[in-house]
């Protein structure tokens, strides 16, 4: 049935005679000349060259004629094949009839088959070629053998397209789970199932080879009953290593994400196939230690890793935690253990289709993250998805992103599904409940749940919780419930706050639910809605009867005190809307009215008088006049005064810059829109068509704000400006020569102030910054100030200053060019950050220490060697010295560093630090 095709030239005739003759027959040559063939096959083209030759020696050359069937469904396989050329059906039947037999996807060249040889399992598709197709044929032993020894590099290709499918079952039906738990095949290839990344594969030799070249040792035969692993490393020894490696390393756990991510992508093997790298005495093997000659690193690959050791390092810390999070999903709920649910919690805070979950119900969450497992394929059950898939019904009608997630209403209706799912993109992975445990968390969740309707619709939403022990007139301690406000209209939820609202004659009492309304209401109802909801609230004093008159009194005092605290909170961010002040004005006229008759209200009404005197006043006087901010906020003389809160109706004279680096100057309140900014803009240009604000890094990275972003003057990057263009001059966009920073470090002047001068006065203007910033501005900036179109200009100040001083630290050094003036700006910023720690100024501290810990810095040895272990030793004993609040401040008359903490220049592009701190110290050659 097969039919060979004649040899275009004198090489193809070579390959083809090669491949066809008996194993045995096969010389070096003949390997050679079909290794060279191999390489080009897209199918191996990441294999290892031992896993190559082996293959070109046990490897067969087939040419098949279109309409060959080349296996049956259901038959007992012998041979594993690789498409060299050409393409082949794939037929399922749900009968195992071949007459009714329908083609579910088609194999092109490079795709791989019949890796049901492995554990003698019916084929589970019919092969029939499409067309005149090459194929490379492996027979079962041999393949087996490849398998055992580099199933790693394999494990790509041995998953078909068509999925994993049984005979005998129906194209839509997956096997049995427990079927395939306990099918090591199917586990090994469903989580290792893509050749190794070029990033990862990198990172691998990167370690492999520092490891060799600081610790030989680690990598070496063992031993373990009687038997002999060769070179192997073991996990606590991995662990150990790592973390003595880097700063960047904090914890045990977070090591483990990191080697799991090697582990994932087969970079790095368990002698025995596990899929979990374990903080144990257990072995792990390099994928180069797996072939017998493995190389040993070249002096050229020691100095490579170990100037790329630290950014190798960063990279696994920032994907590492991924990989931890799918290694314990991966486990049998039963099998994991309190930390492992306790990260699995916190995951779940961060996932959209579960962000409504509340925190306080922590056992049925905790139960909740017990039961989840990650697939990477789709089942029956609902289903919280991490990456995309798209939804079919007759036609793609929507698409699913990370974090949303579907089969909810067919499990709560246990109704057949409603649209088919198909993956849109490789790699998808899904959180899965299945339907009983589902179930039973619906019916815990229920039971906590107290439900008020009103024509048929929800209106309040209570969750129950357990509340502290309570002790009984017999002294024995019993248990109460409390409720909280899941969700509700906000008329009902501010009805509810009024009457679970305790009062007593000094309304001392501290109460944290009105704390949480009055801090988070303009999250889902703004003060313009909340004003009239207040006033409605606040009741008329009807009949006469004392209890009637009881009741309305401690209602209205529930008013009162709401208004008051909300007034008291909201503070100067009242003053800036009108319908707010004349609210309180209207309030304090009916209070002042009640007083009249009712005396028991004349403690509250002096209070209010003062609190509404004040807001209005103010009110009147911010309307009069307005600040106007310099340059974006960072230079000038209003550096040298004292930091003021900036209010959102203050305004800033703001350069926009064009194409061709002019600029328009700009007069806008802070809390402009994007749409406002372009409109002035325009104004000035006379033109508005199809204008983009654009930030521009120094870098030359660009953000394009969203007209409705506000405030953006305050989210530019250090050296960021804004740029005005049309969507066609985007790519045009380049940095001002400005952005680029001084040329030149302030080294001479900044050698002659004292370390406790400079950290007393970059805390004390780190302390202005801070003090400025709201309570509401945290509320604005995790809600979205677009969303409640609201400034955080205070907080966005704050913290930008840590960026500039990571950054100033990164400049002033990388800009020094002698080695010994080097040492001493590095003793220098070691003190400044030991003096900022002694007063409490853990911003500055950090923000120091990340400076001295960037790439550009760390990687200056010649710098570093002669100060480490000074500088361990300056750092165990400031960490060993209690906090002292006597300890003497600073001398605070020095004028000149004052100014200069206060204005700090930097560079803020990464390329341009790194390729000055090459000028400095050049790689050695």
């Amino acid at each position: 049935r097969y039919t060979y095709a004649a040899p275009a030239d004198s090489s193809s005739a070579a390959y083809l005679g090669t491949l066809c003759k008996c194993i045995l027959a096969r010389s070096g040559e003949d390997v050679d000349i079909i290794l060279a063939r191999l390489k080009n096959v897209k199918a191996f083209e990441r294999f290892h060259p031992s896993l190559l030759q082996r293959i070109c020696l046990c490897g067969f050359y087939e040419c098949l004629e279109k309409g060959i069937t080349l296996y049956r469904q259901g038959d007992i396989g012998t041979s594993w094949y690789a498409v060299l050329s050409g393409s082949l059906d794939v037929k399922v039947s749900e009968t195992s009839s071949y007459q009714d037999a329908v083609t579910i996807c088609t194999l092109g060249t490079g795709t791989a088959f019949g890796e049901s040889i492995l554990d003698n399992t019916p084929r589970h598709a019919t092969i029939v070629t499409r067309e005149s197709s090459e194929l490379l044929r492996i027979e079962q032993r041999e393949f087996r053998s490849l398998w055992e020894k580099y199933h790693q590099c394999m494990a790509g290709l041995l998953v078909p397209p068509y999925g994993v499918m049984e005979s005998g079952c129906s194209a839509d039906r997956m096997p049995d789970k427990e079927n395939i738990s306990n099918n090591s095949f199917v586990s090994v290839s469903k989580h290792q199932n893509k050749v190794p990344s070029e990033k990862i594969l990198r990172a691998g030799k990167i370690l492999r080879n520092a490891i060799l070249s600081r610790a030989p040792h680690m990598i070496r035969d063992r031993k373990y009953h009687l038997k002999t692993y060769r070179q192997c490393c073991v996990g606590t020894e991995l662990v150990d290593w790592q973390m003595q490696q880097s700063s960047c390393v904090h914890s045990r756990i977070q090591a483990v994400g990191m080697w799991q991510v090697l582990l994932e992508e087969g970079v790095l093997n368990h002698v025995d196939q596990e899929l979990s790298f374990q903080d144990k005495y257990l072995f792990y093997r390099f994928l180069d230690d797996e072939q017998e000659d493995a190389p040993f690193p070249s002096e050229e690959e020691r100095k490579e890793s170990q100037e790329e050791l630290q950014d190798t390092l960063l990279l696994l810390s920032q994907i590492g935690p991924d990989a931890h999070m799918r290694m314990i999903l991966r486990k049998h709920p039963s099998e994991r253990t309190a930390d492992d649910l306790e990260i699995i919690y916190e995951e779940l805070l961060h996932i959209k289709a579960l962000s409504h979950l509340s925190t306080t119900v922590s056992t049925v969450s905790r139960n909740h993250a017990q039961l989840l497992r990650l697939l990477s394929h789709l089942r029956a059950e609902w289903q919280t998805a991490t990456t995309c898939a798209c939804v079919v019904i007759s036609g793609v009608v929507c698409t699913l992103h990370e974090g949303d997630d579907f089969g909810k209403l067919a499990l709560v209706n246990d109704a057949p599904r409603a649209a088919s799912i198909v993956l849109r993109e490789d790699n998808c992975h899904f959180l899965r409940v299945d339907k009983e445990d589902f179930n039973r968390i619906l019916r815990d969740v229920e039971a906590n749940t107290v439900r008020l309707k009103e024509h048929g619709q929800d209106v309040l939403v209570l969750e129950k919780s357990l509340s502290s022990s309570r002790t009984s007139s017999h002294g024995a301690s019993s248990s109460h419930y409390k409720y909280k406000v899941m969700s509700g209209t906000p008329e009902k939820i501010l009805e509810h706050l009024l009457e679970m609202m305790r009062l007593d004659s000094q309304f001392t009492e501290s109460d944290s639910s009105l704390d949480d309304f009055v801090l988070t209401h303009c999250v889902f109802i703004p003060n313009s809605q909340l004003c009239p909801v207040l006033m409605a609230q606040y009741p008329f004093s009807t009949g006469s009867e004392q209890e009637k008159l009881d009741y309305t009194l401690n209602n209205k005092r529930r008013v009162i005190r709401l208004v008051m605290q909300w007034a008291a909170v909201h503070g100067d961010h009242l003053q800036e809307e009108d319908v707010s002040v004349a609210f309180l004005e209207e309030f304090l006229v009916a209070v002042s009215n009640d007083a009249k008759v009712i005396p028991a209200l004349k403690d509250q009404l002096t209070t209010l008088e003062r609190i509404v005197k004040q807001n209005t006043e103010d009110a009147r006087i911010s309307q009069k006049k307005h600040k106007v901010l310099l340059r974006q906020f960072s230079m000038g003389d209003e550096k040298l005064q004292k930091r003021q809160p900036i209010k959102s109706n203050d305004e800033i004279l703001l350069k926009v810059y064009c194409c061709d680096h002019t600029y328009t100057t700009i007069r806008v309140p802070v809390a402009a829109s994007v749409r406002e900014v372009i409109g002035a803009v325009a104004d000035k240009l006379g033109s508005a068509e199809d204008l983009l604000l654009v930030n521009l890094s120094s870098a030359g990275e660009k953000v394009i704000f969203k007209p409705n972003d506000v405030s953006v003057f305050s989210t530019l990057s250090i050296n960021g400006r804004l740029f005005a263009c049309r969507r066609d001059q985007l790519d045009s966009l380049t940095p001002l020569p400005e952005q680029e920073g001084p040329s030149a470090g302030f080294l001479a002047s900044f050698e002659l102030m004292s370390s406790k001068d400079v950290a007393y006065h970059m805390t004390s203007y780190d302390w202005e910054l801070f003090h400025c910033v709201h309570e509401l501005e945290l509320i604005y900036h995790t809600f979205g100030r677009q969303n409640v179109k609201k400034t955080t200009v205070n907080l966005d100040l704050f913290l930008r200053r840590f960026n500039e001083i990571q950054f100033w630290v990164i400049t002033e050094i990388c800009l020094c060019s002698q080695l010994s003036k080097r040492v001493q700006l590095l003793k220098k910023f070691i003190k400044i950050a030991a003096h900022c720690k002694e007063y409490r100024n853990l911003n500055a501290f950090f923000a120091i220490i990340m400076g001295m810990s960037n790439p550009a810095v760390c990687r200056l040895s010649q710098t570093w060697e002669r100060m480490i272990a000074n500088t361990v030793k300056i750092l165990r004993y400031c960490r060993s010295q209690p906090f002292s609040p006597d300890s003497p401040l600073a001398s605070k008359n020095h004028p000149e560093v004052r100014t200069y903490v206060r204005q700090l220049n930097v560079i803020d592009n990464q390329r341009t630090l790194t390729q000055l701190s090459h000028g400095l110290e050049p790689r050695r050659s």
